[in-house]
């Protein structure tokens, strides 16, 4: 134990045992460490005592239920294959993704097994982005947004923002009500919470904010260049990433075109569980992405011909997954020519 932290740590002061249970009297570490629980915030009431608010409100948050993974592909399923997932697929794998509250303000939360340990020793931190929004996220979002992945840097990270500037802690606490996916989510960040006014001197500039306004995304012109996506994942054959661009209709909202990603999930992704996804074709492989390599200025701002010419980035007949579900040929978009 590091004991410069009794003199200025709260949760240390009141003493290890306070939480992590075990025997304080023993006279020898094994002695000592009979009863001991390791992560004590797996089990919420041991915050509780002390965070009661937030505690109460975080056990029913996204981070904590990991609902929104069963809630995205169970349309896939049949009734009965439902029941399956939920009791061989869910329960055994998803749910192991769940972060208690150490997992966020002591170490980093464990993924696959594998975790970077204490975050900054025994110190419980506020925010830590690189430490633990990055180990959950770090597979797309977080390599992303800070140019690991694709060499480009979101102008946002650029000017020295990171996670918590944007999402803020209700987000990641809750507010009390069981939500099934973050689309529910109804104070989620926008792009027009900071930028609800367009601010430009050239006419060109507003006249193609006004005329794309409800039809385009502004991830559809503001991303710049590929971010990740996956293929074949999870209880199938393994996966792999490649980098794209992929531009068609979103699929929660068929009106607008946006960025989209390809949802790693095949017909035998879930064979070895019994499951043969009796509605795959129920549910696309390409989802609405919020892609966090934003600039001002891309391809599709400084020229309409991008688009509406040369057709940059739209998803194609020829480009769909082979054997992917039937429903994705109805988020293909044809940009249509720019008449005078």
């Amino acid at each position: 134990m590091d004991t410069l932290l009794l003199a200025d740590e709260p949760h240390v002061t009141q003493g290890c045992d306070t939480c992590h249970k075990g025997n304080n009297q023993a006279e020898t570490k094994e002695e000592a460490h009979e009863g001991m629980i390791a992560r004590p915030s797996d089990n919420l009431d041991t915050c509780m005592e002390c965070h009661e608010d937030v505690s109460t409100t975080y056990g029913k948050s996204i981070h904590y239920t990991t609902i929104g993974q069963r809630e995205g592909v169970k349309a896939r399923f049949t009734e009965e294959e439902l029941k399956i997932f939920d009791e061989k697929v869910f329960e055994q794998s998803c749910r192991s993704c769940h972060a208690s509250c150490g997992d966020c303000h002591v170490k980093s939360p464990p993924v696959s097994g594998i975790s970077l340990g204490l975050i900054d020793g025994h110190s419980f931190i506020s925010r830590r982005e690189g430490k633990t929004c990055a180990f959950c996220h770090g597979g797309r979002v977080y390599p992303e947004y800070t140019g690991e992945y694709g060499a480009t840097t979101d102008v946002h990270y650029q000017e020295g923002m990171m996670c918590l500037d944007c999402h803020k802690k209700q987000e990641f606490h809750g507010d009390g009500k069981m939500y099934m996916s973050k689309q529910e989510v109804a104070d989620r960040p926008k792009c027009i919470d900071c930028h609800e006014e367009v601010e430009a001197k050239e006419l060109r500039v507003r006249v193609a904010h006004d005329e794309h306004k409800g039809k385009v995304s502004c991830f559809g012109c503001h991303t710049d260049g590929e971010y990740r996506n996956c293929y074949s994942c999870h209880m199938g054959t393994g996966s792999k990433a490649q980098p794209g661009f992929i531009l068609g209709k979103n699929p929660r909202n068929p009106d607008e075109v946006t960025t989209l990603r390809i949802v790693p999930s095949v017909r035998d992704t879930f064979e070895k569980a019994g499951i043969l996804q009796g509605k795959f074709d129920h549910v696309p492989n390409y989802w609405n992405t919020p892609a966090h390599k934003i600039k001002k200025r891309t391809d599709r701002t400084r020229s309409c011909d991008s688009c509406h010419t040369e057709k940059k980035g739209f998803l194609t007949e020829k480009d769909l997954l082979d054997d992917g579900a039937r429903i994705n040929r109805s988020l293909i978009h044809v940009p249509k020519p720019i008449t005078q």
